[in-house]
């Protein structure tokens, strides 16, 4: 009895001894297939995180893509294409407004040379009406073929002036003034045409009379026939000349010469 109580307390602390190292080992092992089940769950969940994450990147970029794929043509309907269509006008503006004062500047231009025309004109017929004053008292004194033909000379002149500053009134629409310049022209070729009886003037006339017939009320028409008594005058021959009206134009008004003769001056006889 005595040696079996010795044996028992002799494999007593031996299995004392093994069991922990055996519950150390379990629990080494419990501890490795944790952390080996925590590895793949950490990395399932973070490939689970990377597949959300790369899902939402496709969605943003999709959507980003339809925005860009709807959102630009209605960007440039709404907002670009009216700025380039303002801009095309405000240039297509510019430009016309450029024309404009071109056009402006080119009347202003042609009003100025008209004005200094028929101021060239007024001042050659008060100079001619002095010099047909001083013959007519010289034919007075002294009846000499010769100052009569000046004197004619000096009338038709003067019809000459008249009839260009009124053909200036007329391009003007001063179609008050331009009557009166053709009244005053035809008086004159009249009283010319007494004294000469020159059959040209007498056809001179007629034209004057249609043109003042149609005046103020038809200026196109006066015009015509203005024009047709101005080349009359001109080319002498009546025949020359068609009987279909024309309208002249404001360039060979400007480009005619106030007086078509060289009208020598006249000394008074003592």
């Amino acid at each position: 009895m005595a040696d079996n109580e010795s044996e028992d307390r002799n494999i007593i602390p031996v299995e004392e001894e093994a069991m922990p190292a055996l519950a150390d080992k379990n629990q080494a092992e419990d501890e490795s297939k944790e952390e080996k089940e925590s590895f793949l769950s950490r990395f399932g969940r973070a490939f689970i995180n990377f597949l959300r994450a790369l899902l939402r990147l496709v969605l943003i970029l999709a959507l980003f893509g339809i925005l860009i794929f709807y959102g630009l043509p209605y960007i440039q309907r709404t907002f670009i294409a009216p700025v380039e269509e303002n801009a095309s006008r405000m240039s297509e503006l510019e430009n016309e407004i450029a024309r404009l004062q071109t056009e402006v500047a080119e009347m202003n231009h042609r009003l100025i040379t008209v004005e200094t025309t028929i101021e060239t004109h007024s001042a050659s017929i008060q100079k001619l009406e002095e010099i047909q004053a001083t013959i007519e008292s010289e034919l007075q004194a002294n009846n000499n073929s010769v100052l009569l033909e000046l004197k004619h000379e000096v009338m038709l002149a003067r019809a000459f002036d008249m009839l260009g500053r009124a053909r200036l009134y007329l391009s003007q629409s001063n179609f008050g003034l331009a009557q009166e310049d053709v009244q005053s022209a035809r008086d004159l070729l009249f009283e010319l045409q007494t004294e000469t009886g020159d059959e040209v003037l007498t056809q001179v006339i007629a034209r004057l009379d249609l043109a003042l017939g149609n005046l103020p009320q038809f200026p196109v028409v006066a015009s015509g026939d203005l024009e047709i008594a101005w080349q009359i005058l001109i080319s002498g021959e009546a025949s020359a000349i068609s009987t279909s009206t024309s309208t002249p134009f404001v360039e060979d008004f400007l480009t005619a010469t106030p007086t078509p003769f060289d009208v020598p001056s006249v000394t008074p006889t003592p």
